[in-house]
């Protein structure tokens, strides 16, 4: 006994050979959820201002952890953006680069850390020193798995 199976009307683009898709009357309904699809979130579009001056940096050490940045976090940093006072920095002392709170009083400025392990550096006058840029979002991952993965993935050199 041969069975009938009904199925429904549209079956999709596979009914199709690769030589007729290009002849194919693509003027039938879409599917009901397509009313529903949004189109899905660019993290880029979301957390980046200025695309060229945009650069990311995988933080290294604890300096930072009481401001929630820490070791093997993401930082995207910002060239565009002025160091204000009070704004977390990537900051150059002599060649070395070190993600600090920037604080400009009237006639000086620190490097301050968010742990107080560390000591706050006051940058003298005869420090070389260049605000490098503005840490705008931190990327922080939660699960272990994905830290595995990400630290077995890893190509960039870590700053401090």
């Amino acid at each position: 006994m041969e069975e009938d199976f009904f199925g429904a009307a549209y079956k999709g683009s596979k009914q199709f050979t690769q030589q007729q898709v290009k002849t194919a009357n693509a003027t039938g309904f879409g599917a009901a959820a397509d009313d529903y699809m949004e189109r899905g979130i660019d993290l880029n579009e979301q957390l980046i201002m200025n695309k060229p001056a945009t650069f990311f940096f995988r933080m290294k050490g604890d300096a930072m952890q009481d401001a929630g940045i820490y070791d093997g976090d993401v930082l995207i940093v910002d060239r565009s953006l002025k160091a204000a006072s009070g704004k977390i920095v990537v900051g150059s002392i002599d060649g070395d680069l070190f993600v600090r709170r920037f604080l400009k009083t009237f006639n000086k400025t620190f490097l301050q850390p968010e742990n107080k392990k560390y000591r706050t550096m006051e940058v003298g006058e005869f420090v070389r020193f260049d605000a490098w840029g503005v840490v705008t979002c931190v990327i922080h991952i939660v699960d272990p798995m994905l830290a595995v993965f990400a630290n077995k993935t890893r190509t960039d050199k870590p700053i401090q």
